[in-house]
């Protein structure tokens, strides 16, 4: 008969990690943690599979400070990788937290500034390297990382990693690194290519799965308003910042280009304080942008999707979709960033018409329905412009075809619509010949 965890002296951790732990406030374990730390302390390979914002990172990270234990040679014994250099930083925090009775070396790699620094760490020693795929290859070919040492690999948002595009770097890793080695896969979703990544990656692993694939947290108020244009976004976004419960707000859109706009009307109106943060910006603009938000010196954040994993920032009052995300499971991860540690938040979701065919997808993929609000009546809602109603019907149109390769186009019904039409007395004028 299984033994109830009621909390974390249950799961036979050290003294060093149950004082880290209880510096973290932390009590009772989360469902993830209760049960992936005692198959990750057996030695067992582990699929988790778990909603944003449940603990993962401490339920990897407790058994594998166990692992490694104390401070030994120059060259990794443990490596996680992680899909963007945020959640890279984040996971850094969290070891450096729950390691600290130890003297364990935590070294974390990732792109976006000069190797210089990171060079230099991986030169002191290390025990534990977090790292992006794409990073941790350009350090190993410099000849910086000796990975034949590595006895435990860990992937961390692996659905992310293949959204990216990551499995080449994932295969040539796991060429460079010892066969017989523990390996922790963990992911949100479990969608083709994740399954795929498991059966090359995995060796009978044990599953462990505390919540349906792609739930959304229940703490989470979700909504949903069908919303015409981008100008009429705008309206509503102002609408609901002039409520002061709006605390600390993140604003999540598609393009680097929305993302900067959208920031630089919210300064002007002033909403703020606020901050933007997307790939074009500097690495230390964005570390700064999320510690200033963490700490509650920015009220809005506007991002786009490089931030919706590996923000951990449990007071978020709100997040606003501003635009629908186009892969499906991103919007479980945007949304995840309110809600967290048994706190309740609410996501709001701004979609227009084409947005709208978009909706019933992540709705089965949530297995839930997002409930539909009127725009209040104080929202101004704006004339759609020409070019931006054109290219949402095209954008529908190419939809359309797609699911049915027999469908001409909106244009071509039109077209054929107005040549059925009967005419009403057509006249024709002769030319009058000059004289």
């Amino acid at each position: 008969m299984a033994v109830e965890i009621q909390n974390f002296e249950d799961l036979k951790l050290n003294r060093q990690v149950l004082n880290a732990i209880d510096d973290l406030g932390f009590s009772v374990p989360t469902e993830i943690q209760s049960k992936a730390i005692p198959i990750a302390l057996a030695g067992h390979d582990l699929l988790g599979i778990a909603q944003t914002g449940t603990g993962k990172t401490l339920a990897f990270a407790t058994p594998l400070i166990m692992k490694v234990k104390y401070a030994q040679g120059e060259h990794p014994r443990a490596l996680i990788l992680a899909p963007t250099r945020e959640l890279a930083i984040q996971i850094s925090g969290h070891f450096e937290s729950l390691a600290k009775y130890t003297d364990l070396r935590v070294v974390t790699l990732y792109g976006g500034l000069g190797p210089k620094t990171q060079l230099e760490a991986l030169d002191k020693g290390v025990d534990i390297i977090i790292s992006t795929p794409g990073r941790f290859l350009d350090l190993y070919k410099k000849g910086a990382i000796y990975p034949r040492g590595i006895k435990t690999l860990i992937l961390d948002e692996a659905d992310k990693m293949m959204d990216m595009g990551f499995m080449p770097q994932i295969r040539n890793i796991l060429e460079l690194i010892p066969v017989k080695r523990q390996n922790m896969l963990f992911s949100a979703t479990m969608h083709d290519k994740v399954v795929k990544l498991t059966e090359e990656f995995l060796e009978y692993p044990e599953r462990v799965e505390v919540a349906p694939q792609a739930t959304v947290a229940e703490t989470i108020d979700q909504v949903l308003y069908e919303v015409p244009n981008f100008r009429t976004k705008l309206n509503l976004l102002s609408h609901f910042l002039e409520d002061e419960s709006f605390q600390r707000v993140i604003v999540f859109v598609k393009t680097k280009t929305s993302a900067d706009n959208i920031a630089h009307y919210l300064d002007r109106k002033s909403m703020g304080p606020v901050r933007v943060i997307h790939a074009n910006k500097g690495q230390n603009s964005r570390i700064n942008a999320v510690d200033e938000f963490k700490e509650g010196h920015v009220r809005i954040l506007v991002s786009t999707d490089v931030t919706a994993r590996g923000m951990d920032v449990s007071m978020v009052s709100h997040v606003i979709n501003f635009d629908v995300p186009l892969i499906y499971e991103d919007y479980v991860h945007r949304i995840g960033r309110t809600g967290r540690a048994q706190n309740e938040g609410k996501a709001i979701t701004f979609a227009n018409k084409l947005e709208m065919q978009h909706v019933p997808r992540i709705e089965a993929l949530i297995d839930e329905t997002i409930a539909l609000e009127t725009i209040p009546k104080s929202v101004l809602i704006e004339k759609t412009p020409f070019a931006e109603q054109q290219e949402m019907d095209r954008a529908i149109d190419n939809m359309r075809k797609k699911a049915d390769p027999d469908f001409k186009g909106a244009f071509h019904e039109k077209k054929h619509k107005f040549k059925d039409k009967p005419t009403k007395g057509k006249r024709s004028r002769g030319r009058k010949k000059r004289r």
